[in-house]
């Protein structure tokens, strides 16, 4: 009986939602924890649609960052992208960066380009193409050019510190600890806090996915860049 009881209970609620208008729907939405909405998006056909429309992202945007409006388009190589992708921006800025002013939604959207890139199936960028392209979205954006090496190392960190630990990551990180080194002027080079970060990733989190012979090739590599290094990093 109760079972029944509660599938009657889901129809009912199915049915009265059914009826109700994509606006109606959409503010109830976006009233909601958005830790939720991947799942409530997988309900019904219908609401999908609404979570892949620019409707109910604007709203979304609206409703969670009021002054995004009041926001300038800006010159750059990173694109700002429509609500669901300055949604996303302003998320990150605001959860992983904790910053409340203007430069959240740059970081946020540099943060989404950089992990987006990095994570791509086949080979990513070098990072010295993907860490000059931040550098110069910072610089169009009229910040100066410690500033901008500054906020491009805070990015670099939080997406690594962000990557899933799988095997396309190990092997990114180990690609990105064997890149030669290049001469580049400052602000283009990448600060030694990222590539400390890099190795220290490989020697904690992946170490056991090492075979000897690529461990000592890239433990070598530590040892010329970083002195002296850490006693955990050592021993296979």
């Amino acid at each position: 009986m109760t079972d029944n009881r509660d599938s009657d209970t889901l129809i009912l609620v199915d049915n009265s939602f059914g009826r109700l208008p994509d606006h109606l729907l959409i503010e109830i939405f976006i009233r909601l924890p958005v830790s939720e909405w991947a799942q409530i998006s997988c309900v019904k056909k219908q609401w999908a649609s609404l979570f892949l429309g620019e409707c109910l992202w604007q709203a979304a945007l609206m409703r969670t960052f009021p002054s995004a409006s009041q926001a300038k388009r800006w010159p750059g190589p990173i694109p700002q992208g429509l609500s669901k992708r300055r949604f996303a921006a302003l998320y990150v800025g605001k959860h992983i960066f904790a910053l409340d002013d203007e430069i959240d939604e740059i970081l946020g959207l540099t943060y989404l380009f950089l992990k987006e890139q990095l994570e791509l199936s086949n080979m990513p960028p070098p990072s010295g193409i993907l860490h000059g392209t931040i550098i110069d979205q910072f610089i169009t954006c009229g910040k100066s050019r410690d500033v901008a090496h500054e906020l491009a190392s805070q990015i670099w960190l939080a997406v690594l510190d962000n990557l899933d630990e799988n095997q396309h990551t190990f092997l990114l990180l180990k690609r990105l600890a064997l890149e030669g080194d290049v001469f580049l002027p400052f602000p283009y080079s990448r600060s030694i806090k990222v590539q400390w970060r890099v190795f220290e990733k490989l020697f904690t989190d992946f170490r056991d996915c090492f075979d000897p012979a690529d461990y000592y090739d890239v433990l070598a590599i530590a040892k010329n860049k970083f002195q002296p290094i850490p006693s955990a990093w050592l021993g296979f």
